[in-house]
């Protein structure tokens, strides 16, 4: 059962924005419960640094897409805009260099006794989820100046649907410790990013279906009109 014609688009892109700003309040809030949990050591830096990247990058996408959505056009010279064609590719930088240092360090022997598979599984999901992070991000930019491009906003669908996938891989591996290279975990740090990573698997999906819902009463539209 298709869940789409369910609910008018309205509805949809309401849901989509309420579950969009409430991840952005929970990965700034990732921020101050990394730092605040005692004396935080340069991974809890780097860590925090990320969180507040993402949050940006995030609270800017958002305010992108909320026009996008409603069918308004952005213009390239609009603050927000520019500000988020400026970060997400530090913030996919920032993270690519992570991840490349991660890999070098098991490439290099790091975590002997970490199960080869379950590490394999983590740097591909890890990977993957990077790229498609930053193809959600550009194809979002390219669409917001002409949210009518039916193949502008294709791709910006084909992504965010492959980013909801990846999203919820990373939320479970960020949840499951890899025993013999993941930190030791606690009961807190597990709700926190276990109900963040489930925030960004629910939004992207949400924003997702909010642009189906819009290109179908498009179609529908330009039918009657035929």
């Amino acid at each position: 059962m298709n869940p789409i014609p369910s609910l008018p688009p309205l509805r949809w892109r309401a849901l989509a924005l309420g579950f969009l700003w409430a991840e952005v309040v929970v990965v700034f809030g990732m921020v101050a419960f990394i730092l605040l949990r005692g004396q935080p050591g340069p991974q809890e830096w780097i860590n925090a640094f990320d969180s507040f990247l993402a949050a940006l990058v995030l609270m800017w996408w958002t305010l992108v897409f909320t026009r996008v959505s409603a069918g308004e056009a952005t213009s390239p010279g609009n603050g927000t805009l520019r500000a988020l064609t400026v970060a997400f590719p530090w913030l996919t930088s920032f993270r690519a260099a992570l991840w490349g240092v991660t890999l070098l360090g098991l490439a290099t022997g790091g975590a002997p006794e970490a199960n080869t598979l379950a590490l394999t599984a983590l740097m591909t999901v890890w990977g993957a989820a990077i790229l498609a992070s930053n193809a959600v991000n550009g194809s979002l930019v390219r669409l917001a100046p002409e949210p009518a491009d039916l193949a502008r906003r294709k791709r910006l669908m084909d992504w965010l649907n492959l980013s909801a996938a990846l999203a919820l891989g990373m939320a479970v591996l960020n949840v499951v410790p890899i025993v013999g290279f993941s930190a030791s975990t606690t009961l807190s740090s597990q709700v926190v990013y276990g109900v963040g990573g489930l925030l960004d698997v629910v939004a992207t999906v949400l924003a997702l279906w909010t642009l189906m819902a819009r290109s179908r009463l498009g179609e529908r539209q330009a039918v009657k009109g035929g």
